[in-house]
């Protein structure tokens, strides 16, 4: 069954499970996928905890507790949440071990409702990174405006980062070049930039859902021939200037000062359109050096019938590029798409934390204990 998970493992393709819940922890299951499936690192986002904490699997004692202290419903909610964490933390340290810092890491996100706010995102990075308390973390921050001083000063205090919802190739330049500039203000204070490492999680499947509903819009068979094609091609290019970026002199100065490189991740990697292949984002995205973060049906897709054939992103940028060109002639800009993409986004998971705050405080008002 795992065949096709070891040949993307062999081709230097990371495989990180997106998910994340207490029963996965303690049934033993992460440490199967582990064992069984070369997962050797872990993302979780603020829908995947909603999902999990709404749906209770194991949390009632621990939400007694706190009800019984009278903690506020955030309190609560880190509480859970880094709970949860610092156990898969654990659970991979081994793998941590073995790749020396590298994989063995579980993703957890600064409170999506600072996703505009420098100051209070760096602060939030410290505390979850103090809370959580286990070198196999990252802490996510997203790819806004905002988020890029926050990158730089946080990975500057030697704090390893997730940068996430990245869409637009001008951004991710901007992420690497965060990165690169808090490495720099690290080794100014004088830390050890070998334990410090990132990953900029590029999202791949959402490209193709909004250019293709605006290609179906079209309707002419030239637009019908782009559908799919995006995606994958806006991927590739990402690919292309993270080699560009990681060959340069400022990077070299770093290199020798045993920086790690920033890997690109590839995010919401499960497919939308039942017309393409479910393996799709994987098997057409294998580079060296990549982290391909994926939900579980994903994961079990490409383990069972998934083609790994080599490297398929090097040797494509041309493809890729005349791809990108082709749908910009049909009107379709792409400054609006991503745009468009990263609003969501922010949006979605600040929906997706506000529906936890109040499904959490509704469990805390039922299991508090009766006044004396």
């Amino acid at each position: 069954m795992t065949d096709a998970l070891k040949r993307l493992s062999d081709e230097g393709v990371a495989i990180w499970l997106d998910d994340l819940s207490r029963k996965r922890i303690t049934s033993g299951n992460l440490a199967e996928l582990i064992d069984e499936s070369h997962v050797v690192g872990v993302t979780t986002n603020p829908a995947i905890f909603q999902k999990a904490i709404s749906g209770g699997d194991g949390y009632g004692p621990q939400l007694a507790d706190l009800a019984a202290r009278k903690v506020t419903v955030e309190e609560a909610i880190r509480m859970i949440t880094t709970a949860d964490v610092r156990d898969a933390a654990d659970i991979l340290r081994p793998v941590f071990d073995a790749t020396d810092g590298q994989d063995g890491r579980v993703s957890i996100e600064v409170d999506p409702r600072l996703a505009h706010n420098t100051t209070a995102t760096v602060a939030e990075a410290k505390q979850l990174a103090w809370l959580v308390d286990r070198p196999n973390t990252l802490i996510k921050i997203p790819a806004t405006k905002a988020g890029l001083p926050a990158i730089t000063e946080v990975i500057g205090l030697g704090i390893s980062v997730n940068v996430t919802l990245i869409f637009s190739l001008e951004r991710y330049r901007e992420v690497m070049d965060a990165y690169l500039a808090g490495l720099e203000k690290a080794k100014e204070r004088g830390l050890d930039l070998s334990k410090i490492h990132s990953v900029a999680s590029f999202f791949v499947s959402r490209v193709d859902t909004e250019i293709d509903k605006r290609l179906d819009a079209l309707g002419t068979d030239e637009a019908k021939a782009l559908k799919g094609k995006a995606a994958l091609a806006n991927a590739r290019l990402a690919y292309e200037a993270f080699e560009d970026v990681f060959s340069s002199e400022r990077w070299a100065a770093l290199d020798k000062a045993h920086a790690n490189k920033q890997r690109p991740l590839w995010a919401s990697t499960g497919v939308k359109d039942p017309a393409y292949k479910d393996t799709l984002y994987v098997v057409d995205l294998v580079a060296p050096g990549v982290v391909n973060t994926m939900p579980e049906a994903t994961l079990e897709a490409t383990a069972d019938h998934g083609e790994v054939a080599g490297d398929t992103v090097r040797g494509t940028y041309e493809q890729s590029r005349a791809e990108l060109d082709a749908v910009a002639k049909l009107g379709i800009s792409y400054d609006d798409v991503v745009q468009l993409l990263e609003d969501e986004g922010v949006d979605k998971f600040e929906a997706s934390w506000n529906d936890l705050l109040k499904s959490t405080e509704a469990e805390l008002a039922r299991l508090a204990p009766a006044e004396d």
